[in-house]
């Protein structure tokens, strides 16, 4: 979309739709904290919001098997991300 943007030779430029949770693996990393930590839950405050996250996010971070079957897309696993 920058008309003056500068793309180096080496790389192609793909544009994405604006929404595409399939090409977007954290949509449902946080759709799995907010349907697991925060079900049915109304907060009083920011504050009470942030520590029930501070809480969850450990807690999902700590279940490689989960976070694995939500982001190690097939596609995802295949790409050869090696930095020069």
């Amino acid at each position: 979309m920058a008309k003056d943007l500068g793309v180096p030779d080496n790389i192609r430029l793909l544009p994405l739709p604006p929404y595409a949770p399939e090409l977007n693996p954290q949509e449902h990393v946080w759709d799995e904290l907010r349907e697991k930590e925060f079900p049915n839950r109304v907060f009083n405050h920011l504050n009470a919001v942030i520590a029930q996250l501070g809480a969850g996010l450990p807690r999902l971070a700590e279940d490689h098997n989960r976070v694995r079957t939500l982001t190690a897309w097939p596609w995802i696993v295949s790409l050869n991300l090696t930095a020069c």
